[in-house]
């Protein structure tokens, strides 16, 4: 018993943090039509700067930077790049992300040197908690409160503020927002914005010490990736599904690893996407007729 609940903890820990970086990911297809696969490195980039401050500024200082950096990242890629690009297709904006995404990891991965990639540490890495005689260890355990603390906001937002309005209103027809006065240009920013603060701030819960299974800051990359499988598998379209897939994620990544082995957790990810979207290929609450292929 204590086993399968040590299963489930472990899994909805690392789900929220998926959910946190799937959340982004659909924010910015859902404003844009965009997918972004620089996604993986904004997440690095802010991580980097948490890394590059905190001797200076502290854990929590250098967290706060990390966050504003990659948001501010995340705008000056759309503002700069992709607005510039208004008559390319979606298809040829997402292959000028992964160029984004090269770019950026290689002259982080530069900077951080050939030595092994350092942890970011955390002020929790002795938190533990005891439940139904299983653990949750602190990143895991704060990564799930954080998550349930700016998911809920997020929700929240999207249903009852202006700013969640506008976004709706374009996602379902740009051109009829724009003649009833929403500018593009603020929300597609917000969404960009929002998405990299996202972003940075899942990296603070996965290149932490391995205590509860995280890696160092360049591996945190190739984790980073999670958010794909997540997204697809709750939809492109549905930020709830964004949520439901990270959850998902995590659970299938923990129960593989707990009961066949680590190797296979990899795969274990992929496999239940690729079940799901044999089932349902828009993903669990997509809508088709908004899916691009």
């Amino acid at each position: 018993m204590s086993t399968f609940v040590q299963v489930l903890l472990n899994g909805t820990g690392r789900g929220a943090i998926y959910a946190l970086l799937a959340l982004g990911f659909v924010v910015i297809y859902k404003s844009t039509e965009v997918i972004n696969f620089a996604h993986g490195s904004l997440a690095l980039f802010g991580g980097y700067i948490v890394f590059a401050l905190k001797p200076t500024l502290g854990w929590l200082g250098a967290a706060v930077c990390g966050v504003l950096a990659a948001a501010a990242l995340a705008v000056l890629i759309e503002r700069v790049l992709l607005a510039r690009a208004k008559l390319a297709s979606q298809d040829s904006l997402a292959i000028l992300t992964i160029g984004v995404d090269i770019l950026i990891l290689t002259e982080i991965t530069r900077r951080l040197g050939t030595a092994s990639a350092p942890f970011l540490g955390d002020p929790y890495q002795d938190v533990r908690l005891r439940f139904l005689g299983a653990t949750i260890e602190g990143p895991e355990l704060f990564a799930l409160l954080t998550a349930i603390v700016l998911i809920g906001g997020f929700f929240v937002a999207f249903r009852f503020s202006t700013w969640g309005l506008t976004m709706r209103a374009q996602s379902e027809n740009k051109e009829a927002a724009a003649l009833m006065g929403i500018r593009s240009w603020r929300v597609t920013a917000s969404a960009w914005a929002l998405g990299g603060a996202l972003a940075a701030i899942a990296i603070l819960f996965i290149a932490t010490l391995p205590v509860a299974g995280g890696a160092g800051l360049t591996a945190a990359h190739t984790i980073a990736f999670a958010a794909f499988p997540a997204a697809i598998l709750g939809g492109l379209t549905s930020p709830g599904g964004a949520v439901v897939g990270g959850l998902v994620v995590g659970l299938a990544e923990s129960s593989a690893s707990q009961y066949i082995d680590n190797d296979f957790a990899k795969v274990a990810v992929y496999l239940v996407m690729l079940v799901v979207l044999v089932a349902r290929p828009s993903g669990l609450f997509g809508k088709v007729e908004q899916v691009r292929v």
